[in-house]
C-alpha cells in the first residue's frame, strides 16, 4: 500500500489571490476536484495539483519547501522573473550572494521560489516545476520514498531525491542543519491507494506522527514527518 500526491498546498491567507498569480506565472488550470480551498491543475508527469488552503498562520521565517523553476534559456529565465514581477512577487534575499545564477523570488504571500538558469541538468525533462527543493533530513528522504513508493534519484552526503516512476518534479532534501517551523509553508495533501485507516497506521510504522484533527471537515487525518512537517492523508473519493 502507499499514496500519492493529490496536491503540494500552500497555507493562504487569500487562497484566489495566490492561485491566480501562480496560475498566471505557469499557465495552470483550474482543477475540478478539490478538497478546501482552490486547485491548479500542475501539468506535471507527477501527476499532482498546486492546493492554496485558507489559513491564518503567519510566515515568521523562510520556508522549508520551496519550488525550483527551470528556464530554457537566458531570455526564458528573464521573461519568466519579469512576469512573476508583474503579477506581484518580490525580490527575495536568502543569503544566495551576487554571485548566484539563479533568481530568487518570493509570491504575493511571501512563499520564496527560484527560477533557475538554463542548462540545469539534474532537473532535465522535470517540466517547468523541476523541483520541490525541502530542508530536510536524509531520514526524511527515506521515509518520503517509502510513503510514495517513489524510488530514491539522489542519495550522497545526507542529501535525497525522489522523483516518481513517471518522471516530473523531483522532491529534494538539503540534509541538516533543519530551519525552524516558518509557521505557514507548502504541504504534502495524500490520497491512500487503499483503506485510509491502514495507511496513515502504516505511514505512522515508517516514522510519521499523528497530531490533532486536520481542519475541514472533510475526514482528512493530520500528520508529520520525521522532520515534523505536517501533511494530511484523505479520504478517498
Amino acid at each position: 500500500m502507499s499514496s500519492r500526491i493529490f496536491a503540494i498546498s500552500f497555507d493562504a491567507r487569500q487562497p484566489e489571490r495566490l492561485a491566480i498569480f501562480w496560475s498566471g506565472l505557469l499557465g495552470l488550470e483550474r482543477a475540478d476536484d478539490t478538497y478546501d480551498g482552490v486547485t491548479l491543475l500542475s501539468g506535471n508527469a507527477a501527476d499532482y495539483r498546486l492546493g492554496f488552503r485558507p489559513s491564518q498562520a503567519r510566515k515568521i521565517s523562510q520556508n522549508r519547501l520551496h519550488f525550483d523553476l527551470t528556464s530554457t534559456s537566458v531570455e526564458d529565465q528573464r521573461e519568466i522573473v519579469a512576469r512573476a514581477l508583474d503579477l506581484g512577487a518580490q525580490h527575495a534575499d536568502v543569503g544566495q550572494g551576487q554571485e548566484a545564477t539563479h533568481v530568487v523570488l518570493a509570491d504575493p504571500e511571501g512563499n520564496e521560489f527560484c527560477v533557475l538558469e538554463p542548462g540545469n541538468t539534474f532537473l532535465a525533462d522535470c517540466g517547468s516545476i523541476g523541483a520541490l527543493a525541502c530542508d530536510g533530513s536524509q531520514a526524511v528522504g527515506y521515509f518520503w520514498s517509502e510513503a510514495l513508493d517513489w524510488p530514491l534519484v539522489w542519495d550522497q552526503d545526507e542529501e535525497t531525491a525522489v522523483q516518481s516512476p513517471d518522471g516530473g518534479t523531483k522532491i529534494t532534501w538539503g540534509g541538516p542543519p533543519l530551519m525552524p517551523d516558518p509557521g505557514k509553508d507548502l504541504h504534502f495533501d495524500l490520497v491512500p491507494n487503499g483503506d485510509q485507516h491502514a495507511e496513515v497506521e502504516r505511514l505512522i510504522s515508517l516514522g510519521a506522527k499523528r497530531l490533532d484533527a486536520a481542519h475541514g471537515g472533510d475526514g482528512a487525518v493530520l500528520l508529520a514527518d520525521p522532520d515534523g512537517n505536517e501533511f494530511r492523508v484523505l479520504t478517498r473519493r
